[in-house]
This record gives structure tokens, C-alpha cells and sequence, in this order.
């Protein structure tokens, strides 16, 4: 592995994406055909973070696929074995780790898209002392945290008023699950004990709402929001929102059309402005549509969904649909981490990119609905969060001695800081050629 890592031409790398391709958005097992998303991804850091794109390397470890139409496609180059597993899995990643650093001991390397099994286990294992964050499961926690604080600016709440949240949520897998840990912490910070927030929490699976009573196997990361209501075992969606009476309703399950009018209809009986989150990709797999949301909201729901939704009229109103684009978040992190050099990325880095997104989305946007800025302004939005998760880094201690951001941060405050990131942005500006 340090050998391959050696050869890669690059004196510098700023940023590396990887993944095993094990769990490719809503595809699944693709092996090394995966390579796609890390790549992907590092486009957006270049396009929405300035990042240049020689300092970025996208990264595809082949274990195996478990994925037969592969493993039979004489076309596919991966190895043709089934997945490794076990203990010589995280030896292999171990591996991949140590290589990167000896070369590039600066470089943020972010996970990408690894099967629910490995994804939190790999988060574990080294996020408190290498410089990483999960964007499935850290990523996609903060812009739902950042679009729930978006709504409740939309109804005129500050953001204290998270606390007082009931959540529904319908997917218990890392990335649900991992959303669901994040607001936990981060609604106590605004006054409740995270025990007290575990108890605003109704998680479903694919047999139903998940309590003490399930037989069989919890995952570790479920078990702490099982509800103690062991008669309720099971209980289906329209069953769970009557009880629990929830303002926030989050789709992370991967079923299209889950979410029915029947579900919807519930939820205004007792909220008069309810946040429907329809997070699962692609489309096909979105909880319900926008149209739905304001038809069986009347118009009162606040939308956003995982993949782009169309802005819909009900009853002569523009009803605004917002996108949870995980882009909103991970560029601007990625870009405050590696220019403000820091050594981990905390919790605290990241609800405090959350809290900045919102206070990008202008009066207009939220006059409309809308929970999120608008993406054509990433840039602004990447420097804004940046900034603030450098100066979070420093709150918490985690930055390193040479970090130059710290300096000009203590020199020259906040504006000062701001015109630093700005200045290590790339801009795509090329001057013209003239052969003669």
C-alpha cells in the first residue's frame, strides 16, 4: 500500500475521498466501480470549496463484491472474490491509513459510502486522533440538523426551540441512525440532558417502530433509542405518528412512497407547521414528493427531500421545496479543517457548521419556506462555514501549532480570517493562449 501511495504523482494532497464501494447511494455493492463517488465527491470540493483539484485524490480500496452480476461480468477489473471481512478487513484499512499519513500527515480524509456494517466502526476507530469525518453519517447528520434549524427560523424560532422537537424517524441504518445521534447531542446543548433527548426520539425499521421489546438482535447504535414501551413493539407508521404527536417526521429507509396522506394528514392535527424530511436517493426511493407534502399538508408543511424537488403551488401559494444536499456542509468543513489545520474533527465543528448554514439563507428564502440557501451561492456558503469551524477548532483545542488561520484568527478577528480562507480558495482562471 505505501508504495501505491508513493507513486501517486502529487508533492501535496490536501484532501482524499475513499471508499469500498460497498454501499454506493441507494446501488448498493458496485466493488471498484465505486471509484465514481469518490470522485464525485472531490469535484465538489474542488467546485464548492476551492480546493485545487491537483491536492485532492479519490481513493477505491478493493476488497472484493459480494455483488454476483459483477463478480460474472467479464468486463468487471476489480477481484473477483467475495468481500474480506473480519479482523483482516481493518488490517487492510489500518494499512491504507498508515500509508497515506507517512506521505501526507496533513491530509483530511473523508469516508465515503462504506456498507452500514464498517461505516460507524471505521468512524470509531479513528476519528479521535486522525483528521476524518463519515459524510454519510457526520455529513448528512449536520445539513439535517442545519435544515431543522432552517425551519424553525421559517416559523420564527430560535434555535433553543430544537429541544422541544418529537421526532419520527423511519430508517435505522448508520446514516438514519448516525442523524439521529447528532441531534440528540445537539439538543443538549440547548438545555435537556441527551438522556431527556433520546426520549423526543421514534425510530422505525423495516418491522416496525423499534423498543425494548424487539426479540433478536439491536445494533449498538439503535439500542439507546429504543422506546421503553415495550407494548408499542412494532407499531406502524400512522400508529407511531398518533402517539408521539411528532413536528419533525425524517425519511432515511430507501422505500419510495412510505409516506402517505394518511401520514401526513395526522401530523397537522397536531402541528401546524410539520417538518417532512423525505431523505432517501435517488428519487425513486424519496419517502413522497413535494406535490404530496403540500397537497396532504395543505400547504402548511415544510419540505425538503434528498434528491432536487420542484417548488409547487397550492391553494394560489408558492410552497417551497428545499434539498438536504450533504454539499451544503462537507466542502466548507473539509476547507475550515484543512486550512485551519486541525488535528480531529469535533462535534462541536460540526454543529457549528450547521449553525452557520442557517445563517446563510436570506429573509427572502425564508419568507418562501425555504430551509436551506441557495446552492448557487456554495462558495459564500463554503467560507462562511469554514470560518466558523476554524474558530470552533480553536475554542476546542484542536488545532496545530503551525496552523497560520489560528494566527491571523487571534490578529485580525473574524473578517481578517475570512479574507485568509478566501485567498487559499482555488478559482478556475485561466489566461488566454495565443499561438502564433
Amino acid at each position: 500500500m505505501s508504495s501505491l501511495v508513493h507513486n501517486w504523482p502529487a508533492q501535496k494532497i490536501h484532501a482524499i475521498v475513499v471508499t469500498d464501494g460497498s454501499r454506493i447511494l441507494g446501488l448498493g455493492d458496485l466493488g471498484v466501480n465505486g471509484l465514481g463517488i469518490s470522485i464525485g465527491k472531490l469535484d465538489i470540493y474542488c467546485a464548492g470549496a476551492g480546493f485545487h483539484p491537483s491536492r485532492v485524490m479519490p481513493v477505491v480500496i478493493d476488497v472484493g463484491t459480494n455483488n454476483e452480476q459483477l463478480l460474472n461480468h467479464p468486463l468487471y477489473f476489480g477481484l473477483r472474490r467475495q468481500r474480506l471481512e473480519g479482523d483482516a478487513y481493518y488490517e487492510l484499512i489500518d494499512e491504507f491509513m498508515r500509508a497515506v499519513l507517512a506521505r501526507y500527515p496533513n491530509v483530511l480524509i473523508q469516508f465515503e459510502d462504506f456498507s452500514t456494517n464498517h461505516a460507524q466502526a471505521l468512524l470509531d476507530r479513528y476519528r479521535d486522533h486522525h483528521l476524518v469525518f463519515n459524510d454519510d453519517i457526520q455529513g448528512t447528520a449536520t445539513t439535517v440538523l442545519g435544515g431543522i434549524y432552517g425551519a424553525l427560523a421559517v416559523k420564527g424560532l430560535s434555535a433553543s426551540a430544537l429541544a422541544s422537537q418529537q421526532f419520527v424517524v423511519c430508517g435505522a441504518g448508520s446514516a438514519g441512525m448516525g442523524v439521529v445521534s447528532f441531534l440528540a447531542k445537539a439538543m443538549s446543548k440547548h438545555g435537556i440532558t441527551e438522556e431527556e433527548a433520546r426520549q423526543r426520539f421514534w425510530i422505525l425499521d423495516v418491522d416496525g417502530l423499534i423498543t425494548s421489546g424487539r426479540d433478536g438482535h439491536v445494533p449498538d447504535f439503535v439500542r439507546p433509542f429504543a422506546r421503553m414501551d415495550a407494548e408499542l413493539e412494532g407499531a406502524d407508521l400512522l400508529s407511531v405518528i398518533q402517539h408521539a404527536k411528532p413536528t419533525v417526521l425524517i425519511g432515511a429507509s430507501t422505500v419510495g412512497g412510505l409516506f402517505t396522506s394518511d401520514h401526513l394528514g395526522e401530523m397537522t392535527k397536531h402541528c401546524d407547521r410539520p417538518l417532512v424530511m423525505a431523505l432517501s436517493n435517488p428519487t425513486s426511493k424519496l419517502e413522497c414528493t413535494s406535490e404530496q407534502c403540500a397537497a396532504w399538508t395543505k400547504g402548511r408543511g415544510i419540505y425538503a427531500a434528498g434528491s432536487p424537488q420542484p417548488d409547487c403551488v397550492y391553494d394560489g401559494k408558492e410552497v417551497a421545496s428545499s434539498q438536504a444536499n450533504n454539499m451544503y456542509i462537507f466542502p466548507g468543513l473539509a476547507l475550515g479543517a484543512s486550512v485551519g489545520k486541525a488535528k480531529v474533527i469535533t462535534d462541536a465543528m460540526l454543529m457549528k457548521a450547521s449553525e452557520s448554514l442557517v445563517d446563510c439563507i436570506t429573509a427572502e428564502e425564508l419568507e418562501r419556506g425555504s430551509i436551506y440557501p441557495k446552492l448557487g451561492s456554495i462558495r459564500e456558503i463554503s467560507l462562511e462555514i469554514a470560518c466558523s469551524v476554524i474558530e470552533q477548532a480553536v475554542r476546542d483545542g484542536v488545532t496545530k501549532a503551525e496552523s497560520r488561520a489560528v494566527e491571523v484568527l487571534a490578529e485580525q478577528g473574524r473578517e481578517g480570517l475570512r479574507g485568509f480562507v478566501r485567498s487559499r480558495m482555488f478559482i478556475p482562471s485561466y489566461d488566454p493562449l495565443v499561438y502564433v
